[in-house]
Parts: C-alpha cells; sequence; structure tokens
C-alpha cells in the first residue's frame, strides 16, 4: 500500500521507511510534561528548571475545580490547562488563587466574543502568561496575568482532532472528591472513573490482616 492511499490525520505523519503512521505530537496517557508557576518568585519551571517568568500555550483541554491538593490542607480552586509545547509535548500547568480568578475572568471574556453560530472557546486563542508583583501583609508575591490573542484556525482544528482521539488528564492530580465547575471543563478534557476513597477503619483492617 502506497503512503498516498493511507489515511492520514492532520495531526500524524507517515515514517517513509516502514509505512507507519505516527502522531507529531508525544503524549504518554495521563502523564503530560508538568510546568509549574512560582507564586513565590513569580517564574515558571519545568524539570525543576527556570525557565522565565513568561509562557505562551495554545490550550488543547481545561478543567476548573475545588479540592485539597499537594498537601496544601484547604480546598481551593483550581485550574489545569493543557497545551502542546514548544518540543510537541502535551503539557500541562496549573493555577490558583488570584492567578485562577484572573484565567476565570479571560474565560468568560472569550465567551462574549462569540455568538450563537460562531461561538468562541479557549482553544481558539493563543495565551500570553506573565507574572505581576504584588505585596501583601505577608510580603511581595506574584500572580499569573493573561493575554490572548486569535489562534491559527488550522492549528485550532489540529489539536482538537488530536485531543478528542486521545485521553487528556493528568493522572496525579485526580481525585474522587474534586468539585467541579462544569461550565469551565472542556469536551476534550478525559475524566477517568477514580477510585472512591475508603473509609480510615477500612485501609486499617486491610493492613492488619
Amino acid at each position: 500500500m502506497s503512503n498516498k492511499s493511507l489515511s492520514i490525520k492532520s495531526y500524524q505523519t507517515v515514517d517513509e521507511t516502514n509505512g507507519e503512521v505516527l502522531s507529531i505530537y508525544r503524549y504518554l496517557t495521563g502523564n503530560p510534561r508538568e510546568y509549574r508557576f512560582n507564586g513565590q518568585v513569580g517564574k515558571f519551571y519545568l524539570d525543576g528548571n527556570d525557565i522565565g517568568a513568561k509562557l505562551k500555550m495554545q490550550p488543547i483541554a481545561w478543567r476548573f475545580f475545588e479540592e485539597n491538593l499537594f498537601a496544601r490542607d484547604r480546598k481551593e480552586e483550581w485550574g489545569e490547562v493543557f497545551f502542546i509545547d514548544k518540543d510537541n509535548c502535551v503539557a500541562v500547568v496549573m493555577f490558583n488563587n488570584s492567578s485562577v480568578n484572573n484565567l476565570k475572568k479571560v474565560m468568560q471574556s472569550i465567551f462574549y466574543r462569540g455568538s450563537l453560530q460562531n461561538p468562541k472557546t479557549f482553544a481558539d486563542f493563543v495565551v500570553n502568561i506573565s507574572s505581576k508583583e504584588k505585596t501583601s501583609e505577608k510580603g511581595k508575591y506574584f500572580i499569573a496575568e493573561f493575554d490572548i490573542e486569535d489562534a491559527d484556525l488550522e492549528k485550532v482544528k489540529e489539536y482538537r482532532e488530536f485531543a478528542l482521539d486521545h485521553h487528556i488528564y493528568r493522572e496525579d492530580t485526580l481525585t474522587p472528591t474534586a468539585v467541579y465547575n462544569k461550565s469551565l471543563v472542556s469536551d476534550t478534557f478525559f475524566l477517568p472513573p477514580v477510585p472512591k476513597v475508603e473509609r480510615l477503619d477500612e485501609v486499617t483492617e486491610t493492613i492488619l490482616n
């Protein structure tokens, strides 16, 4: 069979040596590349390395939810955004506190940019993220600010096709007790079954036996 007769999707390519159809994007299901925003210093980090105070992304999936994560001992609102980074890897970055409020304002503004005939979503835009210094009684801190620009329409279609064909989520932030804002969860976000939390006495009995 020739390469021309193969059915190739927008995010796929063909290995000329063996005719195998491959994705141009790398993604280990449930384990996207993790970018982190540090609000104490106003920097983004990847694999522990400082990559600066700015980040650009084009969302492919997202969810907003409330949960107690990362042993912070309190339930907070989080925004989890998935995107394709400059290395063509599926990646994720999370925001909370004032930063997630800023992100929600951007999402609201996007809603009003669209129409009934042509609704707009977060995936239709490239997002430029920068950090802004703030001060409080406790001292200096930073929040993330978001500016958006229209994304290339062909790239929007390509990313959406990829996201719909793959299970986009982050395994280590899934919990059975998360409370979702359903209007702020994309249809490209995949929520796999999350095991229910066992009662402490059941866990103890299991360990003892």
